[in-house]
């Protein structure tokens, strides 16, 4: 049966900057807020799907934060999940390493847990359902205070056999990475992976200190650094993956239109890049459809698209299963392009 979010290229990929609280689209967000008694602002999911529409990335937090009011429950963060991990499979996702956002749930009276345990109804038995295999990455919200990331750590650390990773996410500028200093020492000793966004609306000093100040393995967006040669160089020379969202960029006007997006560019620099969907209820694509647009608009060839699935899976946090990497590595290889 063909999928309604069947991509034209659903090019074998891993999926390594996503939040999953962006993928909660609008007839999702109507059936939560019934279940659970929440009004939302929005006559239906057409007004709702109107309000789409943001001038920067602070006006896309604004509606993100105000939607996360119907996730209340284990079965709502399963739900979304598994609504998610069905649209990524249909466009080619075969590993997808997933961010989320504790404090914006235990801030409004949702405990961890429950956002952890209903998640990984969804994420324990992706393989099985979904053909999907999963990485689970809790991220600190940088316009938060480092206290608070140092709690939410804490919080966290029951749960630890179910998160790979941390990341810092939300707005970015005027919150640089070296606030957050101690937490990410904290989570390397207790042997979490480190991925941090920097250099989307943030200058490229903030890409070379999540790096040299947080320790971060993989940078997400990271687009700015081509403002910055000597970054550049260092980024190509020590292979430190980025986690482009083209789609994203363009909505939240980091981009003007994808035709100017850089990643033709940043892949001619040699820079490892991937592509991703980051929110993409709100963004209007997932991960095919990023990869669909990026080769219909920037007219990237085969090569470089198999070059981009290929970079994801060596970019994703797969070290404890070799064997599965080369596994997907070789789907890219056998991929027909239609």
């Amino acid at each position: 049966m063909t999928s309604p979010y069947d991509a034209s290229m659903p090019l074998p990929k891993a999926e390594l900057h996503l939040h999953v609280e962006g993928t909660l689209e609008p007839e999702l967000a109507f059936e939560l807020a019934a279940r659970n008694g929440v009004r939302l602002p929005y006559g239906d999911t057409d007004e709702l799907r109107k309000a789409y529409q943001f001038e920067d990335l602070q006006s896309f937090l604004n509606l993100y934060y105000e939607l996360m009011a119907v996730l209340r429950t284990e079965q709502d963060f399963a739900d979304l999940a598994n609504a998610y991990l069905a649209r990524a499979a249909a466009q080619g996702v075969r590993h997808a390493e997933i961010f989320f956002d504790p404090q914006a749930h235990t801030k409004r009276g949702v405990e961890l847990g429950t956002v952890v345990e209903g998640l990984w109804r969804a994420l324990g038995s992706s393989e099985a359902n979904h053909g999907v295999s999963t990485r689970l990455i809790m991220c600190f919200l940088r316009d938060d205070s480092a206290e608070s990331a140092m709690e939410t750590l804490r919080a966290a650390e029951p749960y630890l056999d179910r998160i790979t990773g941390v990341g810092l996410d939300s707005a970015e500028v005027g919150h640089p990475p070296v606030k957050f200093r101690e937490v990410y020492e904290a989570a390397a000793a207790l042997g979490l992976r480190r991925v941090a966004h920097a250099g989307e609306e943030g200058p490229p000093a903030y890409i070379t200190e999540a790096l040299d100040v947080l320790g971060v393995e993989r940078v997400d967006h990271g687009l700015r650094c081509m403002e910055d040669p000597a970054l550049v160089e260092r980024l190509v020379r020590e292979r430190v993956p980025l986690t482009l969202c083209p789609l994203s960029n363009v909505r939240l006007r980091t981009v003007d239109v994808l035709a100017d997006h850089p990643l033709p560019a940043m892949l001619d620099a040699g820079l490892m890049c991937t592509v991703n969907s980051d929110d993409p209820a709100y963004f209007g694509g997932y991960a095919g459809d990023n990869f669909d647009a990026v080769r219909s608009t920037l007219g990237l060839s085969e090569d470089r698209l198999r070059e981009l699935a290929r970079n994801s899976f060596a970019a994703s946090f797969l070290e404890d299963d070799e064997e599965r990497r080369e596994r997907y590595l070789a789907e890219v290889e056998a991929y027909e392009f239609p």
